[in-house]
């Protein structure tokens, strides 16, 4: 489930809209196979009838348990736009957190060595708000997500020193500006090929 365009502010662009990585589901996915296979055994064996209808009431509990954690997967977001860091989740009643990026300080990421092979990760947003740090797991991508939320600040803090808001009129020397300075990003490594080239139309189509 996407996150609402009807919840962006006027001018204000989508840059990332993500929900948490596959390994979110890991835990419950281990348990049911677990189950199935305690299953299998007990159907190729001689065992009290007890003891197959706890097996099957085991089987049924890790399926629900995967459904709850798909239906809570799919809807999180974990959302960066030309103004904010959101993140939101909830099925009826939601609730979340929203970071302006003038207001972010600093932005962490965390990998171990199997998270770096799976594509998974942790981020750690330092800012100037009440709740000072957050941090987010099971983010797909963190290190480009780091850089992503880098680039849409050093845009925004333009932006506003600028005088104008994203998505508003702009001549052809802002644009070229901006250019200059998602090219600076890239060639330091700060920002990826693909992430470059996405910013870049986002820019060129106003």
């Amino acid at each position: 489930m996407p996150y609402p365009k009807k919840l962006l502010n006027d001018f204000e662009t989508l840059a990332l809209d993500l929900h948490p990585h596959w390994w979110y589901f890991a835990e419950a996915v281990a348990a049911l196979i677990a189950c199935i296979a305690l299953g299998i055994v007990v159907l190729v064996t001689d065992v009290p009838d007890w003891v197959s209808l706890v097996v099957v009431a085991l089987i049924v509990i890790c399926l629900g348990w995967l459904v709850a954690k798909y239906v809570r997967w799919i809807t999180t977001n974990f959302v960066i736009t030309s103004d904010r860091v959101i993140f939101r989740h909830g099925v009826i009643a939601k609730s979340g957190i929203e970071i302006p990026l003038e207001r972010v300080n600093s932005v962490h990421f965390n990998q171990s060595i199997f998270e770096r092979m799976v594509g998974a990760g942790d981020l750690m947003i330092e800012s100037g708000a009440e709740e000072g740090q957050q941090r987010f797991t099971d983010i797909r991508n963190p290190d480009r997500v780091q850089n992503l939320i880098h680039s849409q600040m050093e845009i925004n803090q333009e932006n506003m020193f600028g005088g104008r808001r994203p998505g508003s009129p702009r001549n052809q020397n802002d644009v070229a500006t901006q250019l200059e300075k998602l090219e600076g990003l890239r060639d330091r490594g700060s920002l990826s090929h693909e992430d470059y080239e996405s910013q870049k139309r986002r820019l060129l189509d106003g």
